[in-house]
């Protein structure tokens, strides 16, 4: 299929893009909504300055979900930035118009609807976040907790006045910080025998533990804090939720 015959081109880029369902997604939307003439494409460009050739060269681009390792390094190639993204630091969603690219952040919707749902749900009680990782998906998470009103704090392998490292957690900060989300790759396909290191023994039932990854659906870090007893989460609900926010930017700015 040509692509650049198609009238409204949309994608994602990223690298790799191996683990990506997106275009499975879109298609599937496309067809079952009736949607003519629309085509969702993986762009897995090897380096972030890549972009401006792949815009180039598609001249029907409307629309372009992002993933790792670019949400932070596309806000230098970017007209504008929506004020939500700009707070979060990172980019998941660019809107290509009249020439220009703007760039947003669906994943803090989509984040913010599937736990805060949840938390409701199981009318839990959480005030503090802890936060695995701190590259671009961990700064949406804790725009959209801290949004909400939530203390969050960063856990990383260095330490920082920001964060903690891992060496530092104990057993009275899991006792203070009742939701855990992982936004590392660690444990995502095909490296699923992968897991955060931090002592589960602390966790317990009074813990929401979310992991952005969904596949598999149960990642190891889901599993041993659910063998302590925590409720989990996985990032599939975010997925869909930020996905069709991603339409709704395209379609109607």
């Amino acid at each position: 299929m040509d692509i650049n015959k198609v009238q409204k081109l949309y994608g994602l880029i990223g690298y790799p893009l191996s683990h990506s369902f997106s275009k499975r997604y879109f298609a599937e939307k496309f067809e079952q909504e009736n949607i003519a003439d629309s085509f969702y494409e993986l762009f897995p460009i090897p380096k972030i300055e890549d972009l401006p050739a792949l815009v180039a060269s598609h001249p029907n681009l409307i629309g372009l979900n992002v993933t790792i390792p670019y949400k932070e390094q596309i806000l230098p190639f970017l007209d504008e930035i929506e004020e939500g993204a700009a707070a979060a630091g990172a980019v998941n969603t660019v809107l290509i118009k009249e020439g220009k690219k703007v760039g947003y952040n669906s994943d803090v919707y989509g984040f913010t609807t599937s736990v805060e749902n949840t938390i409701e749900r199981h009318q839990l009680k959480i005030e503090k976040a802890l936060i695995l990782g701190t590259g671009g998906a961990a700064k949406a998470v804790k725009f959209a907790l801290e949004r909400s009103g939530r203390e969050v704090k960063y856990v990383s392998r260095t330490k920082a006045e920001d964060r903690y490292s891992y060496e530092d957690l104990t057993q009275d900060i899991f006792e203070e910080y009742k939701l855990i989300v992982n936004t590392t790759p660690l444990g995502m396909a095909p490296k699923v025998d992968t897991f955060p290191n931090i002592p589960y023994h602390y966790i317990s039932d009074s813990h929401l533990c979310f992991d952005l990854v969904y596949n598999p659906e149960a990642t190891l870090f889901l599993q041993k804090a659910q063998q302590e007893g925590a409720r989990i989460l996985n990032g599939l609900e975010m997925l869909y939720l930020q996905a069709e926010k991603s339409w709704e930017i395209w379609t109607t700015n």
